[in-house]
């Protein structure tokens, strides 16, 4: 069986999540620059990060970015559904997201807020029940299955 590119992708993203596992940082609410934007090298070196390769591809370009001792994935995207589609499926693993415009940083949540100052863009948290110890994982409300 062969795997596509995007499967790869986001198989890349779910193992860096594993490795990264939950951190929870202090909140730094300053008002983000304006929003980066550019090639995959472009916003790496705004970000201050040499990007090591993992895919690319026409739809999909995507990297591990280090940040001292953190790891984290930044990816750009041909179309702007593109790169929804990478975001829906990638967000049922959980984690942190970081989106711009054509753009996604995937990380641990001090990683990911700490880019905004740099990067811009918006704050995304992926789904509640894959992430232990998440913003809104609060209730426990964690039985049931359902599909989103």
């Amino acid at each position: 069986m062969k795997l596509t590119r995007p499967m790869l992708a986001l198989s890349s993203a779910a193992a860096i999540l594993a490795l990264a596992g939950c951190g929870s940082g202090d909140k730094d609410e300053a008002a983000p620059p304006k929003e980066v934007t550019g090639s995959l090298e472009h916003i790496a070196a705004e970000a201050k990060c040499k990007p090591d390769m993992q895919t690319d591809a026409d739809t999909i370009r995507q990297a591990i970015c280090k940040k001292g001792e953190e790891k984290y994935i930044l990816a750009t995207f041909a179309t702007d559904r593109g790169q929804r589609e990478w975001l829906n499926g990638a967000k049922d693993y959980g984690g942190y997201y970081l989106v711009g415009r054509k753009w996604v940083a995937v990380g641990q949540q001090k990683t990911v807020a700490a880019l905004r100052s740099t990067l811009g863009g918006t704050l995304e948290e992926g789904s509640e029940h894959m992430n232990p110890g998440g913003s809104h994982n609060k209730g426990g409300h964690g039985s049931g299955s359902h599909h989103g």
